[in-house]
C-alpha cells in the first residue's frame, strides 16, 4: 500500500466486500456491550449512593443514641434520688422545729443532747449539699416568685406592696435545677395607692 493510500484509509477497516466502514465515529465504538456496561455502572453508582445514604443515617443515629443515653445517665444520676430527697425533707423540718424549740435555759441543762441534734442537723444539711439539694430559704419583705413559693395565704398588711413575702412558714427546696417543694409563705394583698 502506498503512503497515500494508506493516509486515506487510516480510520477506516475494509469489511468482507473490500468497503471502508468510518470507525472513528462514536457510533461505530458503542457497542451493546458498551451500553450493558453504562447502565451497569449507572446502577452501581445508584447503589453506591444509596447504601452511602444509609451508612449516614446511621451513624448519625448511632450518634443521637449515644447522645441520649448520655443525658439519660445524667438525669438518673442528678434526679434519681428525688423520691428519697422528697422523703428526707419531713426529717429537716421536724428537727429545725425541734432546734427552734429549746429555749435559752433548757439550753444550758440539756447542752450534751441539745448539741447532738444540731450535729445531726449539720450533718443531714451537708448531705443535702452533697447530693445538689438546695433551701430556699425566702426572707419577710422579698417578692413572691410562683416558680420556687407557693402561697399559704393572702393578708393586707400595712406598709408592704402587693407581692411581698409577708411570712415564711416553711422552706423550699431545689434538686439542682428543679424543684422538690416551694417554700410555704405568706403574701400581702395590699394594693397599690
Amino acid at each position: 500500500m502506498t503512503d497515500s493510500k494508506k493516509d486515506m484509509s487510516e480510520g477506516f477497516e475494509a469489511n468482507n466486500d473490500d468497503e471502508m466502514i468510518d470507525i472513528t465515529s462514536e457510533e461505530a465504538l458503542e457497542t451493546p456491550e458498551d451500553e450493558d456496561v453504562s447502565e451497569e455502572m449507572e446502577q452501581l453508582r445508584a447503589e453506591r449512593d444509596e447504601f452511602r445514604d444509609r451508612f449516614m443515617r446511621a451513624v448519625a443515629d448511632a450518634e443521637n443514641s449515644r447522645k441520649r443515653a448520655e443525658r439519660d445517665r445524667k438525669e438518673a444520676e442528678n434526679y434519681g434520688g428525688s423520691k428519697l430527697a422528697r422523703d428526707m425533707l419531713p426529717v429537716f423540718d421536724n428537727m429545725k422545729r425541734a432546734i427552734d424549740a429549746i429555749a435559752e435555759d433548757q439550753r444550758e441543762a440539756q447542752a450534751a443532747l441539745i448539741e447532738g441534734i444540731e450535729l445531726t442537723m449539720r450533718e443531714l444539711l451537708n448531705t443535702f449539699s452533697k447530693h445538689g439539694i438546695q433551701i430556699i430559704n425566702p426572707e419577710v419583705g422579698d417578692t413572691f416568685d410562683p416558680q420556687i413559693h407557693e402561697a399559704m395565704f393572702e393578708a393586707a398588711v400595712p406598709n408592704t406592696k402587693a407581692g411581698d413575702i409577708i411570712q415564711v412558714m416553711n422552706v423550699g427546696f431545689m434538686l439542682h435545677d428543679r424543684l422538690l417543694r416551694p417554700a410555704q409563705v405568706g403574701v400581702s394583698s395590699t394594693p397599690s395607692s
